[in-house]
């Protein structure tokens, strides 16, 4: 399970070091799990490798990841509610923005694929 963790930091590490050599504009996180995405397949670990083994740990307590979300927004509550509108606006509109995306996706690959409008192949 070390080396799983090693891998995950060490892409990580790579991810910022790279973004912060080059000036990106690109969280290092994201470019280590791109990292970590090429390096798994390429690699092709096994079921019991420790990066899987890593990541089935870290998902099996992901409910701890909103903790700091969940306290930030308690720090913050005061500021939420003198600013609710543009709050709400952001919220409803990346939901939209969002929802629009993924139909638009589907309604795109499914005239790809020649599906039929509400039926199946």
């Amino acid at each position: 399970m070390i080396n799983g963790i090693l891998w995950v930091l060490g892409c990580q590490l790579v991810g910022e070091v790279l973004v912060r050599g080059l000036g990106l504009s690109i969280p290092g996180p994201v470019v280590g799990m791109v990292l970590l995405f090429g390096v798994l397949s390429w690699r092709r670990p096994g079921p019991e490798s420790g990066t899987l083994r890593f990541s089935d740990g870290l998902l099996r307590h992901l409910q701890l990841f909103f903790v700091p979300v969940t306290v930030g927004i308690m720090v913050h509550v005061g500021e939420l509610g003198e600013q609710w509108l543009p709050v709400t606006g952001g919220l409803v509109l990346s939901w939209a923005a969002g929802l629009v995306t993924v139909a638009a996706l589907g309604a795109w690959l499914q005239r790809r694929r020649g599906v039929r409008a509400g039926g199946h192949d």
